[in-house]
């Protein structure tokens, strides 16, 4: 790695108190699937301008410490001609890029999936960090089913993961690492805690093998939570004992922090279980700052207001101001719902 201290501080900028991520890092495909639902045209323009409405809202730099850029979007520009790396720079909000290329079968196991992406991934961040970002993420995808997760895929994403956070720290990128345990499922929250400890197990031996500094990661995760098909619901209180407990046997005291990802929740369940868990982490005096890295928790209720048209362009960053307002006071477990 080239600098140490560099990393360490922009690690531990991303997770600032009171402030957190947007993940604005969805693909172009994942992004007209949320534009076909309100009928916005899906075009690389109609793109540009959805970001540009949330990067440019009012207020939200104070709140935010980073944005997760797809490809796309990162060599993209504001109205004024700025690039949107620069634009968010000049707010005070660090650019970030997600580095990998999605999912493939893990071989043996057809219900598994692996991540793709280190062909080439040096070339990439090499071109990524002149281009702006100074942060990178990295998905994995962990199935809860029967006789899943297997050991083998668990440890062959931990692999990939390692080896692209020994990446990004060599060109003095901040990797966030994402072993995302799917919501998808019956398993109960007892299930999801131990399935979430194994996985953060393996995925910090890796790490360790491959030398990467833990003062310069992140790690972004999903909370302990019953499997949507369960029938089982979990109290705020009980997802943050579950997950906190998962994190205490898991991850490293000096891991720069924990960011947590939204997926398949709705906005205020996202909201409500943060703050729970940050209250928590506060009575138990956990070792790691916890806040967010959201992508749907935020933007939902905005594109639902804006649905493409410029008239509402206003209405809908205010709507956009105040769920990251709502969000950073959960990070800090000042929300009340």
């Amino acid at each position: 790695m080239k600098n140490t201290s560099i990393l360490e501080k922009k690690a531990k900028a991303l997770v600032a108190p009171g402030k957190g991520i947007l993940a604005a890092d969805e693909s172009a495909g994942t992004c007209d699937k949320r534009f076909d639902e309100y009928g916005i045209p899906k075009t690389e323009e109609m793109r540009r301008k959805w970001r540009g409405l949330l990067f440019s809202t009012s207020g939200v730099q104070t709140m935010l410490s980073g944005v997760i850029l797809y490809d796309e979007t990162l060599r993209q520009k504001a109205d004024d001609g700025t690039p949107f790396p620069k634009l968010l720079e000049s707010r005070g909000i660090i650019p970030g890029i997600k580095v990998d290329q999605g999912l493939e079968t893990f071989p043996g196991s057809p219900d598994e999936k692996v991540t793709k992406g280190l062909d080439q991934l040096s070339t990439r961040l090499a071109e990524y960090y002149t281009l702006g970002a100074r942060f990178a993420k990295w998905r994995a995808v962990i199935t809860i089913g029967s006789g899943l997760p297997t050991e083998t895929c668990i440890r062959e994403n931990a692999i990939r993961l390692a080896e692209y956070a020994r990446a990004c720290q060599s060109v003095d990128i901040v990797p966030i690492l994402e072993p995302e345990v799917l919501l998808d499922g019956t398993h109960t929250l007892a299930r999801s805690e131990e399935v979430l400890t194994q996985t953060l197990k393996i995925v910090f031996e890796e790490v360790k093998k491959a030398g990467v500094n833990p003062k310069g990661l992140i790690l972004k995760s999903s909370m302990a939570l019953p499997g949507k098909d369960s029938g089982q619901i979990a109290t705020p209180e009980e997802v943050a004992e579950a997950t906190l407990s998962a994190f205490k046997k898991s991850v490293p005291a000096d891991v720069a922090g924990i960011v947590f990802l939204s997926g398949g929740q709705t906005p205020l369940e996202a909201t409500v279980r943060l703050n729970a868990i940050v209250q928590k982490g506060h009575t138990l005096k956990a070792p790691w700052p916890l806040t967010f890295s959201y992508s749907r928790a935020l933007q939902a209720p905005v594109i639902a207001e804006w649905k493409g048209r410029d008239s509402h362009v206003t209405s809908a960053q205010a709507i956009f101001k105040k769920r990251v307002e709502e969000t950073a006071l959960a990070s800090e477990g000042k929300f009340k719902a």
